[in-house]
């Protein structure tokens, strides 16, 4: 079933660009061109739809499930350091290799574009981008609000809390019912994503059509120094987070890339992280991870474990100067990516949220609006990478964490034996 569905994810996508390419070159009207395309989206608005509708009860149960399980907050804030510190090491490194990258190949190079003397509107919310903003938008005021807008961060935090209590309380039987509907929810959640993810087929034809419908055979090679440069980028930043993840899971980082092919196919055909997330838990705890690191570090990881974006952010800001012929200094490109990766944390929630990134720190370094609006154009195509990308670097990030805690648990486990040779010898 599981293989049938990754062919018929890639059948979807050949389809889908047959399909498009047919319909862009057969009709001439540009409004009939238009109508069409929004004809193929309305499946990939159901099916993204479906997708939304399960994230959040998906990861409220998940993790308060994992947390009301654990031992004591200790291992939250274990699980929790420890996350966050390989999420800050894969965050420089992806900044990093997308400065070096962009600068050794010089995608923008050559264009010799000019900035126009009227302000661009690139149609997105730069405002969003505010340090005080980012962090106090973290607690929710209201769950079901929280819920309604699909906001990850703040059911994260709230699950926490939850979580934390029901852990402190577990031994009272009127919070054990508690515990058990929540952990009820968990199957019944996981059999819903079975069926919604039958209709990602549909979903993926559909995206891929209406994207070709709109902008034929141009859509695959318009702007290909930059898509090319940047999916090269990709590459090698794939190379560097499986080898990372061979050094603490060995041989088995295979069967975690074999296990999490199906979400990242469907991050990629849909840009979306969202319509991966249901599935990407599921084949994660299939794979072995503990349930209670993959309902705590992955919600996490989605909201600051962002590896392809980072290393997009930072091509997209070079790339621009190189356009404009703005000269940045390496001093003013390493002060970039600091900046780039401190604003970046906290925007997963937000529309378009790398070129948000991007088009609010631009006026800081004397970047042109112009620029945004010129990336902003093929950000689709992009977005698919980074996405695809960005489910990858957490799926690593989680496995890594369990083996982690696997480990404690062993050297835990032994102690506690050697503890009880031990007295029983003194007795």
């Amino acid at each position: 079933m599981k293989n049938r569905l990754t062919l018929n994810i890639a059948a979807g996508m050949v389809l889908g660009v047959i399909a498009g390419y047919v319909c862009h070159t057969s009709l001439s009207d540009p409004a009939m061109v238009k109508a069409v395309a929004g004809y193929f989206s309305i499946v990939t608005d159901i099916f993204l739809r479906l997708i939304k509708m399960i994230i959040a009860p998906l990861v409220f149960a998940t993790l308060v499930s994992g947390l009301a399980g654990m031992d004591s907050g200790q291992d939250v804030g274990r699980i929790g350091l420890r996350s966050v510190g390989w999420f800050v090491c894969a965050s420089l490194l992806s900044l990093s290799l997308g400065l070096v990258l962009a600068n050794l190949l010089q995608p923008g190079a050559g264009l010799h574009l000019v900035e126009s003397t009227g302000e661009v509107n690139t149609g997105l919310n730069t405002s969003a981008l505010n340090v005080k903003d980012v962090i106090t938008h973290a607690f929710p005021t209201s769950l079901l609000d929280a819920m309604a807008r699909n906001d990850i961060l703040q059911i994260l935090v709230f699950s926490v809390f939850l979580g934390l209590a029901l852990s402190a309380l577990k031994r009272d039987e009127r919070v054990k019912i508690v515990i058990h509907a929540i952990d009820g929810m968990v199957p019944v959640m996981l059999r819903l994503t079975n069926y919604v993810m039958r209709a990602a087929p549909l979903g993926v034809f559909g995206a891929i059509a209406s994207a070709v419908t709109l902008r034929g055979a141009d859509v695959l090679y318009t702007y290909g120094k930059l898509i090319g440069s940047f999916y090269l980028g990709l590459a090698l930043l794939w190379a560097i987070l499986i080898g990372m993840g061979y050094l603490f899971l060995g041989r088995r980082i295979g069967a975690l890339l074999k296990s999490v092919r199906e979400p990242a196919m469907i991050a990629f055909s849909t840009a979306s992280s969202e319509a991966a997330y249901p599935r990407l838990t599921e084949q994660l705890e299939r794979f072995g991870v503990d349930k209670k690191v993959v309902g705590f570090t992955l919600p996490l990881g989605y909201a600051f474990n962002l590896d392809g974006s980072m290393m997009y952010q930072a091509f997209a800001a070079i790339f621009i100067a190189q356009a404009f012929g703005v000269d940045m200094p390496v001093s003013q490109q390493i002060f970039m990516l600091l900046v780039l990766m401190l604003s970046s944390k906290g925007m997963a929630s937000v529309p378009r949220g790398s070129v948000v990134v991007v088009a609010a720190v631009a006026p800081m370094f004397h970047l042109p609006a112009a620029g945004v609006a010129m990336v902003l154009a093929i950000d689709q195509i992009l977005d698919m990478g980074r996405t695809m990308t960005n489910v990858i670097g957490n799926s690593v990030a989680t496995a890594v964490i369990a083996k982690w805690e696997g480990a404690r648990r062993a050297r835990s486990d032994d102690d506690a034996r050697v503890f009880d040779q031990v007295e029983a010898g003194a007795k």
